[in-house]
C-alpha cells in the first residue's frame, strides 16, 4: 500500500551558510563598525542568537538575515520562533530565534483532521514528529499532498519517504 510522510526538517547546512553570509555582511557594513552587532548559531540547541546595541540594531540584523535564509531555503523564516529581547551588560541587547524542527502535535492533529474531512480514500496517522499518510492509489495520495500544501501556509511542510 503506497504511503508517504509529511515532515518538517530544517536544512542546517543551508542555515549555517546563511548565518556565515550575514556575519560577513555585518562585519563589512559601515553602520555596524565599532558596535557589538553579531550573529551566532548554536547547531546543537538549534538557536540563532542576535547581539546588538539596541532593538533597532537587532531589527537591522533581521532585515539582513531573513532574505539570506529565504535565498538558501524557501520558507525557512516561518520556522523561527522569536524570543523576547533581553538586556545584556550595560545597554547591549540580545535576542534568540529558536528553530522549530518537526511537526508539533497541534499542527499534526490539524493535518489529520484536514485529511479525514477531505473525503479522500487515505488514512493519516501521527508518527512522532511526522504524519504518515497511506492510501490504495497514488492519485489519492497526490490529491492529499496538494490539499495540505494549499491549506497549511504558516509552517514549512515537506513530503517525503514515499513508498509504493
Amino acid at each position: 500500500m503506497p504511503s508517504f510522510d509529511f515532515s518538517s526538517e530544517a536544512d542546517m547546512v543551508a542555515l549555517k551558510n546563511a548565518i556565515d553570509v550575514v556575519g560577513r555582511q555585518i562585519d563589512a557594513r559601515y553602520d555596524f563598525k565599532g558596535t557589538s552587532a553579531k550573529i551566532e548559531l548554536n547547531e546543537k540547541d538549534k538557536v540563532i542568537t542576535l547581539f546588538g546595541d539596541s532593538d533597532f540594531q537587532l531589527d537591522q540584523i533581521k532585515d539582513i538575515l531573513f532574505p539570506a535564509m529565504e535565498k538558501k531555503e524557501k520558507e525557512s523564516v516561518k520556522r523561527l520562533d522569536a524570543q523576547d529581547v533581553q538586556k545584556v551588560s550595560g545597554n547591549k541587547v540580545k535576542q534568540e530565534l529558536k528553530i522549530k524542527v518537526g511537526i508539533e502535535s497541534e499542527l499534526a492533529k490539524k493535518i489529520v483532521k484536514l485529511v479525514k474531512d477531505s473525503k479522500l480514500k487515505v488514512q493519516a496517522s501521527i508518527q512522532g514528529d511526522a504524519v504518515r499518510v497511506t492510501g490504495a492509489k497514488r492519485d489519492e495520495l497526490q490529491s492529499c499532498i496538494a490539499l495540505i500544501n494549499k491549506s497549511i501556509t504558516d509552517f514549512p511542510i515537506k513530503t517525503g519517504n514515499f513508498r509504493d
